[in-house]
């Protein structure tokens, strides 16, 4: 039985080290991000990796900085390192440690998107498909040799929430068919193209916020890049408006502003028009100091919150 240290954090990680479990691979410790504190009441709350690996009795190591806290690792006997969305470098040391090297399961057809957020970027920037690579890892970011790769079409509707477990579950199945071949030496080396190398950086509040500017496919890609987390928004009135979800239009309005509201339509969308003169509806908002709610409910409490020819900032 082959014996792998696992290191992941977010929910992406989970499906990944259930299939390893699942198939019987000898998982002697998970790795994961130190416990954080967690909505209003700041309740220290653990990784969802981590109450994957309390339920199935594994030992977990938090540290807050792997590379000054790794040596305990290099005293286990293991033959494989498996990653996924763990947040952190490894060191060289602890890299090439294991008997058939250290691997990542990353969620994007490397080298486009190497980073942090590659399913945020893939659909803010219009992709029209991504994917899963496994690969060797080294010591720059995302740049090791390829293993195996696997497609999926990005849809119109799809949203990072829905993207995020298609691309989950796609990795654990690719990472359970490629083991084999690495444990056996028979697994692909691709050295990734690295002129072909583009960037997927961890999400700004500057990248949250809507520019009216863009086309309105690029807005719309925006809103539902950054749904369900962080969340697009812009403001109305001064005041902060996310924007959760919307809808394109099909309406052209010439001589508006980009930004302007130009319609309030069948009382549950906020028509918007954007840089080249068709327009997004906002169906989903978030009000400054409110829940989230559909257009169509806040306006039922709030019919003259809007008006037609108003501007967002």
């Amino acid at each position: 039985m082959k014996k792998i240290i696992f290191m992941g954090t977010p929910t992406f990680a989970v499906p990944i080290l259930e299939s390893l479990i699942e198939s019987g691979y000898d998982i002697v410790k998970v790795v994961t991000q130190p416990d954080r504190p967690k909505g209003r009441k700041r309740i220290l709350t653990p990784s969802p990796v981590k109450e994957v690996a309390i339920k199935h009795h594994i030992p977990v190591f938090q540290p807050e900085k792997l590379r000054e806290s790794y040596e305990e690792l290099l005293e286990s006997d293991i033959d494989l390192i498996v990653t996924a969305a763990y947040g952190q470098l490894l060191p060289n040391e602890l890299l090439e440690h294991p008997k058939f090297g250290s691997i990542n399961v990353h969620a994007s057809l490397l080298p486009e998107l190497r980073g942090g957020a590659p399913i945020h970027h893939a659909i803010i920037q219009g992709k029209k498909e991504t994917g899963i690579t496994i690969m060797y890892m080294a010591d720059k970011l995302d740049s090791g040799d390829i293993i195996s790769q696997r497609e999926v079409p990005i849809e119109m509707s799809d949203d990072v929430g829905i993207l995020h477990d298609k691309l989950s579950e796609l990795g654990s199945t690719l990472l359970i068919e490629t083991l084999p071949t690495i444990f056996n030496r028979t697994n692909k080396r691709i050295p990734q193209d690295e002129t072909k190398a583009t960037f997927a950086y961890n999400v700004t509040r500057e990248d949250e916020k809507i520019a009216w500017s863009q086309s309105h496919i690029e807005v719309y890609n925006q809103i539902r890049g950054l749904h369900p987390w962080p969340g697009a928004y812009t403001k109305h009135n001064g005041h902060v408006l996310k924007v959760w979800s919307a809808q394109l239009g099909v309406k052209k309005y010439e001589d508006c502003a980009p930004g302007t509201i130009v319609a309030i339509e069948d009382e549950q969308f906020i028509v918007v028009v954007c840089g080249n003169e068709q327009t997004v509806k906002m169906s989903s908002i978030q009000v400054a100091g409110k829940k989230r709610m559909s257009v169509k409910d806040y306006l039922l409490g709030n019919p003259n919150a809007w008006q037609v020819g108003e501007t967002l900032e």
